[in-house]
């Protein structure tokens, strides 16, 4: 099965907020990996508006329409920015204030799920289809189902970071379950955070996955190589 790859642009963002200047404009960075062979661009919305910027989202989503992956949280603000600007996809995420980066997946406590619930049959409604970030757990896959999601992101974090050969195959045995779980139950299913050029072939190779979402492994390989180079770097490793 050919796998998809999904850039997120989050870190051009990131330092073009360092000194609040015009450029880098994600913008442009969305067209050059598009042209080098990206599937699509992932933006995610953090409510700190830390890099990505409310503008940023529309002006993605006009001009790549059927392109944009919107990572966000179900925030009453996030919600009304996703059914405000219309991406292809909706990927709901868990977010903590203060973190570097997102943990790892949803964590389905009653109220998260009745939260999520709703924001999915909100974004149905607008012909938006709903991802779920998630562990690769085989009850929150079945919870992702039974909430409506038409995709489930699995979370990489745990095998990107494993400091042993062993861990890394345990890690890979459970994305391996789950990701067939997912499929069984009619589920698309992705897989982001933490892969980078070295260890996203052992995932892909679970063949179970139509899309790895990666950002700052292609992001600083673009500092060194130039960005059209990151990502067909990355375009023929999948």
């Amino acid at each position: 099965m050919k796998i998809r790859l999904g850039v997120n642009i989050d870190h051009v963002a990131t330092l073009r907020q360092a000194r609040r200047a015009p450029y880098p404009d994600p913008i442009d960075a969305a067209a050059i990996c598009l042209s080098a062979g990206a599937d699509y661009i992932v933006a995610h919305w953090r409510k700190d508006q830390r890099h990505i910027q409310a503008k940023d989202i529309a002006d993605l989503c006009k001009y790549f329409p059927k392109k944009i992956h919107l990572e966000c949280s179900y925030t009453p603000e996030a919600e009304k920015l996703a059914l405000k600007c219309k991406p292809h996809c909706v990927c709901i995420v868990p977010e903590q204030p203060g973190e570097v980066t997102t943990l790892g997946g949803l964590k389905f406590t009653p109220e998260v799920q009745q939260k999520v619930r709703l924001m999915v049959d909100k974004l149905h409604k607008k012909g938006i289809l709903v991802s779920l970030f998630i562990s690769p757990i085989a009850d929150d896959v079945r919870i992702a189902a039974r909430l409506g999601a038409d995709i489930v992101e699995l979370c990489t974090r745990d095998y990107s970071e494993a400091t042993s050969a062993k861990k890394a195959q345990k890690l890979l045995q459970d994305l391996t379950l789950s990701a067939l779980l997912a499929k069984e139950l009619g589920l698309d299913v992705h897989a982001g955070h933490g892969l980078d050029y070295l260890n996203v072939l052992a995932v892909a190779d679970i063949g179970a996955f139509s899309v790895m979402n990666i950002g700052f492994a292609i992001i600083t390989r673009a500092l060194f190589a130039g960005l059209p180079q990151a990502v067909e770097e990355m375009k023929d490793i999948l």
